[in-house]
């Protein structure tokens, strides 16, 4: 079988996973990052099973769990009482019923285990995209550094901020959910007296714009928090952004003490604007598609944004595999067409942000298996 040269914009999760799923189809590939380094940066993330499934398939589950913590389940507690609404065993049980535990860790951590399967040369630093040309035969990839790429495939692997799909598609119209984001993470010892420290728990506010999840990071050292209120005047979409803690604080002064002596722990927070963005109706065009929050952006509340990257770009592995320069848009298009219906279901999932509240089923989340769902739809 003939190489394909496949050129991914973006070296984060979504576009790094990618990397080790098509160099393990056969194809060379190179992925094209804006930063000049990789520095520990962004947010800590949770991986479900579904997501730790796929890692497994790519060969990064044991870098993952050098510095990931294993959360014992999954809870939901209300705002005021403490009371207990759900409770999800996770660790050995979902390992025992999903193939994979839940891990939690920190971004940069996750980019260390997919970096170390990706060789150094196939990741061109400091390769800002500022142009893709579809209009020939092979797409033209064009950097802000003056030089260019002809590829046989294009994957915009770019984020929330897609210049890929901007090409593709013209610029996007998010809308502004009304909601900010804080996050935080802090050491174990300072809420050491707290009950479920090495659980995933979600505490439901009076009204939808409150709430607190927290779960444990670097094998249970420190914990992570993350919030969210309603500030209709902060619209900046970063999430290394400084933030009050003060102004946090004081959202919650009314929840449970359990729930605000998390907060009280932090001592600096980072803050982000939420927006929302509709299902994209398309993902490709000939020999360019999306992958990642490129295509599927959605807001944290059912915490799968990276969660879906990873299932990409397993799915995507699989449909090029084999497949020579004539099959590529039809490659892309089975992709896309295996794809589109989950994400979209957990993109809007997310926006309703109801998901497990009352417990209920999760598996349609966390038993989707990226390695074996179907590519046999027509193209």
């Amino acid at each position: 079988m003939a190489k394909l040269k496949i050129g991914i914009n973006g070296g984060g999760i979504g576009g790094l996973a990618a990397a080790i799923a098509l160099r393990k189809a056969g194809h060379d590939v190179e992925v094209y990052e804006q930063a000049t380094n990789y520095s520990r940066i962004g947010a800590d993330i949770n991986l479900t099973p579904n997501a730790v499934r796929a890692a497994k398939s790519l060969g990064v589950f044991e870098a993952l769990s050098e510095t990931a913590a294993r959360p014992t389940h999954r809870i939901s507690r209300m705002w005021d009482t403490g009371e207990e609404t759900s409770r999800l065993a996770m660790a050995e049980e979902a390992e025992q019923k999903y193939g994979a535990p839940q891990l939690t860790i920190h971004r940069a951590d996750i980019l260390d285990a997919l970096r170390r399967e990706v060789p150094e040369e196939c990741v061109l630093l400091g390769h800002r995209v500022t142009a893709v040309d579809t209009s020939g035969d092979k797409p033209i990839v064009r950097f802000e550094n003056g030089t260019s790429r002809v590829v046989d495939v294009l994957v915009g692997a770019d984020g929330i901020h897609s210049m890929t799909r901007t090409a593709l598609f013209g610029p996007e119209k998010p809308s502004f959910t009304g909601l900010v984001s804080y996050r935080a993470v802090f050491d174990r010892a300072k809420v050491a007296d707290l009950p479920n420290l090495d659980a995933f728990t979600k505490w439901w506010g009076p009204t939808p714009d409150l709430q607190i999840v927290t779960f444990p990071l670097n094998k249970g050292k420190e914990i992570f928090v993350f919030a969210t209120t309603a500030q209709d005047d902060w619209r900046h979409e970063s999430w290394t952004m400084p933030g009050d803690v003060a102004e946090l604080r004081k959202a919650y002064a009314n929840f449970h003490p359990q729930a605000r002596a998390l907060l009280d722990a932090a001592e600096s927070v980072t803050k982000s604007a939420l927006y929302i963005r509709d299902p994209l109706p398309v993902w490709s065009v000939g020999r360019v598609t999306l992958l990642g929050d490129a295509c599927h952006p959605m807001v944290p509340f059912m915490a799968q944004g990276a969660c879906m990257a990873i299932e990409d770009a397993v799915v995507l592995g699989r449909a090029l595999t084999g497949v020579t320069d004539a099959g590529v848009p039809d490659a892309l298009k089975r992709y896309e067409e295996a794809r589109k219906e989950r994400t979209a279901r957990v993109q809007i999932g997310s926006r309703g942000n109801e998901w497990l509240k009352q417990g209920g089923n999760a598996d349609w989340v966390y038993a989707y298996d990226a390695t074996a769902v179907p590519l046999d739809k027509a193209a």
